[in-house]
């Protein structure tokens, strides 16, 4: 469960060495394997989560949710979040995420989108605070790892809740915590009140992490100084920018800064991410795998087209990156996505 490391860890979660500082968010449609793996060979961060799992799906035995759990040794050490509103429902997903291999399972109670909240999940619970209690300690008792919870602030401005709610899940059980420091009501809208970080620093005698704003390598130093927190969590600035995420992690360990990719290396990752995008589609272990299927073609389109939003984003702001963003986005077979980005790296070289 120990992650290997020549100096002392930043933190630890329960008995779990966490690295280095640098936490990877979970996040839907994007945290996935493939994109995690991605991340852990150019930025190596200390921790990183899966994108959310359902626990009402695997209670129905959905079979596209399980692939969400799939755990690579070479990414360690990785969280499961699951979210549900039923505590039962929540210990038994939390069984299966810890038979996949995880060393934390992480509980989601900060997405803010209808269609989680709406069924009483994730930022729905910061207005049920004994139910969401009663969520901790059913998957405390459930699992034997540690498990950790990522909130927001609180529902609305009317209450800043997550003081009182972080020291009921310090008492349940949780053995750290992280807080996007906005209200579920801001979505990602307005600046995260980091000041709202620092309040729990006090509270919490678990590691806290804080999320919310983080871009920049000086982002995530400033963070630290002035809250307090043992970690920095990242999500959207790694989009298709793991390069990002390997800038922030140097400076948090005060290592060189790695600067800006070449076209090249971005181009190369792009389709390196396809690749292993369709090959996590066909749950395979190599592209080579998935290229002999007599169905590569169907999950060749799903892998593409679960990529759409993010392949254009590895070219963003080179010169000429506009014409071909249209196509990027449209694009339905691997030779073609190479092509277009091949073809757009010969003339940027030119």
């Amino acid at each position: 469960m120990q992650v290997e490391t020549s100096q002392a860890p930043a933190f630890r979660v329960g008995p779990v060495e966490v690295a280095n500082p640098l936490v990877l968010a979970p996040m839907e449609d994007v945290s996935n394997l493939a994109f995690r793996l991605i991340c852990k060979r150019i930025a190596d961060p200390g921790l990183m989560f899966t994108e959310f799992v359902s626990a009402m799906a695997i209670h129905h035995n959905a079979v596209k949710t399980y692939r969400k759990m799939k755990v690579h040794a070479g990414e360690k050490p990785l969280g499961i979040q699951i979210f549900g509103g039923d505590p039962a429902i929540m210990a038994e997903t939390a069984k299966v995420a810890v038979g996949f291999g995880c060393d934390i399972v992480d509980i989601n109670m900060g997405c803010w989108v209808p269609k989680v909240c709406k069924t009483g999940s994730g930022a729905a619970l910061l207005k049920d605070p004994d139910l969401a209690e009663a969520i901790v300690r059913a998957v405390v008792n459930a699992v034997d790892v540690p498990v950790t919870v990522k909130v927001r602030a609180g529902w609305d401005y009317s209450m800043f809740a997550a003081p009182d709610l972080a020291r009921r899940f310090q008492d349940a059980g949780a053995q750290m915590l992280t807080l996007h420091a906005r209200f579920a009501k801001q979505g990602f809208e307005g600046e995260a009140n980091w000041d709202l970080i620092k309040s729990l620093r006090d509270v919490l005698t678990i590691p806290l992490i804080g999320n919310g704003d983080v871009k920049t390598a000086e982002d995530a130093k400033r963070m630290m100084r002035e809250t307090g927190c043992d970690g920095v969590m990242v999500g959207r600035a790694a989009i298709s920018n793991p390069w990002a995420l390997a800038r922030i992690q140097a400076g948090l360990t005060g290592r060189d800064d790695p600067g800006e990719p070449s076209l090249r290396e971005r181009v190369e990752t792009a389709l390196d991410h396809a690749r292993m995008m369709v090959a996590f589609e066909a749950e395979c272990e190599s592209w080579e795998e998935v290229r002999a299927r007599p169905d590569f073609a169907d999950f060749e389109l799903r892998g593409l087209r679960a990529l759409r939003g993010q392949l254009p984003l590895y070219i963003k702001g080179a010169e000429g990156a506009s014409e071909i963003r249209g196509r990027l986005s449209r694009v339905s077979s691997y030779e073609e996505l190479e092509e277009l980005l091949l073809g757009f790296l010969a003339r940027f070289e030119k």
